[in-house]
């Protein structure tokens, strides 16, 4: 069986590492806002090329704070990529504005020539989300920000560690926003996320956010959430930030066979890559309009497979009927077509081999 993602071989990769990080924890009998955190926001500032790091409770209330922190709110309105998990779109209604979609280019991500045409007089913001693993032509996107005198916010929850003309996602625009959940390329064993940006009064508004609103205990400034990173989470991040460039190279290495091994079949579309950036490939996502049926066939010859993702956002029960559907309908035959195939750091040369196989045994059939 070849896993489309197992965790348990990256605590057994790093055991030793992870066992001295929760007896450190635990012996030390601080588990909210302690040294730990300190540490890894100071660690991943650094490693993101930021000056502030604010470590919270996972990547959607990052997104959220990110949010309120710029005074975004009811009747504002921000521009976002159609496909992307429905994390980018929840943190804007949370705070009570709308999303606006644009619809993505060939590499899944925003296509920046369709950006102006989203900007109304309500617009407060675009949030570019640097989906699979690769980053946005952020120098486009930020010549229409500039035009409409608007910030640019990054969902870099899929991106850490990924860099755009040298400069790593999380340091592109006024703030990220990141996710450490398990499976992403930094994960934690359990939710976590962070902000990071260069901004210092926007990160300082944020760490009173996510701590009740208080900067000292029983005082509230702000009314603020309960969205912390805990020690634990935070530990255990610091001994995967110390793999993350290693397990980054590792993908990167799984997808460059993926490209050259399977290509040239005509029912099966490769992930096209930008020249701009330089990609770490939280998922590889290939199209076939025979999506299901392949997938079918990996299960059969016992590969995992996941599909990223299935239902559109505006066909979701939260948000259908709110959204032009005309628009976004040629974006539906994306959703139905993507398939991301294995790209877990810790597989073996003969399971990226034995992936390879059946997808070219299955390529065969329809040339």
């Amino acid at each position: 069986m070849v896993p489309f993602f197992d965790l348990a071989r990256t605590y057994q990769a790093h055991k030793q590492e992870f066992d001295d990080a929760y007896q450190r924890v635990m012996q030390s009998g601080r588990f909210i806002l302690g040294p730990e955190l300190e540490c890894f926001e100071k660690e991943f500032a650094a490693y993101t090329g930021v000056k502030h790091c604010v470590g919270v409770g996972n990547g959607l209330d990052a997104l959220m704070l990110i949010l309120r922190a710029m005074d975004i709110g009811a009747g504002d309105e921000v521009v976002v990529s159609a496909h992307t998990f429905i994390a980018s779109w929840l943190a804007i209604t949370m705070v009570g504005a709308k999303p606006v979609p644009v619809l993505p280019g060939k590499d899944y991500l925003i296509d920046s020539k369709l950006i102006n045409k989203a900007i109304t007089r309500k617009t407060k913001a675009i949030m570019v989300v640097h989906l699979y693993g690769q980053v946005v032509d952020m120098d486009a996107v930020q010549a229409v920000a500039k035009k409409h005198a608007l910030p640019v916010i990054e969902d870099a929850a899929q991106a850490h560690g990924a860099t755009y003309k040298k400069k790593r996602a999380g340091n592109l625009g006024i703030a990220a926003a990141f996710s450490f959940y398990p499976a992403k390329n930094l994960g934690a064993w359990g939710d976590g996320g962070a902000v990071t940006t260069n901004d210092r009064g926007l990160a300082a508004k944020i760490r009173l956010l996510r701590n009740y609103g208080s900067e000292k205990k029983y005082h509230h400034e702000l009314q603020g959430i309960n969205s912390r990173l805990d020690e634990f989470q935070a530990a255990m991040l610091r001994v995967k930030l110390k793999h993350l460039d290693a397990a980054n190279k590792r993908r990167v290495a799984i997808a460059s066979r993926y490209q050259k091994e399977i290509a040239g079949f005509k029912a099966i579309r490769l992930p096209a890559i930008s020249s701009h950036s330089r990609p770490v490939w939280h998922q590889y996502v290939i199209r076939t309009k025979h999506r299901d049926k392949l997938q079918k066939h990996l299960t059969k010859t016992g590969i995992g497979s996941h599909v990223h993702y299935p239902v559109p956002n505006h066909l979701q029960p939260a948000y259908k009927g709110n959204f032009d559907q005309k628009v976004l309908k040629d974006y539906e035959t994306l959703c139905n077509e993507v398939l991301s195939l294995p790209i877990d750091p810790m597989l073996s040369d003969q399971e990226v081999s034995q992936v390879i196989a059946a997808i070219k045994q299955f390529g065969r059939k329809y040339e």
